[in-house]
């Protein structure tokens, strides 16, 4: 299995993400989170889930679709994965990548 790691901005996107939706339903917030952070820990069985955004020098990116929600990840060359972002679909995700 892949190792799997958060980058520090993406932590912070999935919290923001969490707030927002504690607006109104904080229970459908923890739903939501819960199942991002689920489908996340697919991706140490299939690293290749989602996919390819584009290749850097670190490796490739690519991203996995979830609900209205796109998660940006990178495979590193020596196989870890990272967690880059949590995206709103309505979001010009090339502004952040």
């Amino acid at each position: 299995m892949a190792e799997l790691r958060w980058t520090e901005e993406a932590a912070i996107w999935l919290e923001d993400i969490y707030r927002y939706i504690a607006q109104d339903n904080p229970q459908a917030a923890h739903r939501v989170v819960t199942s991002i952070y689920e489908k996340v820990q697919m991706l140490r069985r299939f690293p290749r889930l989602g996919h390819a955004h584009r290749c850097e020098p670190e490796g490739e990116i690519r991203i996995l679709l979830f609900g209205h929600y796109r998660i940006a990840y990178l495979i590193h060359t020596d196989g870890l994965i990272e967690i880059l972002g949590v995206f709103h679909t309505a979001l010009d995700i090339g502004r952040y990548l």
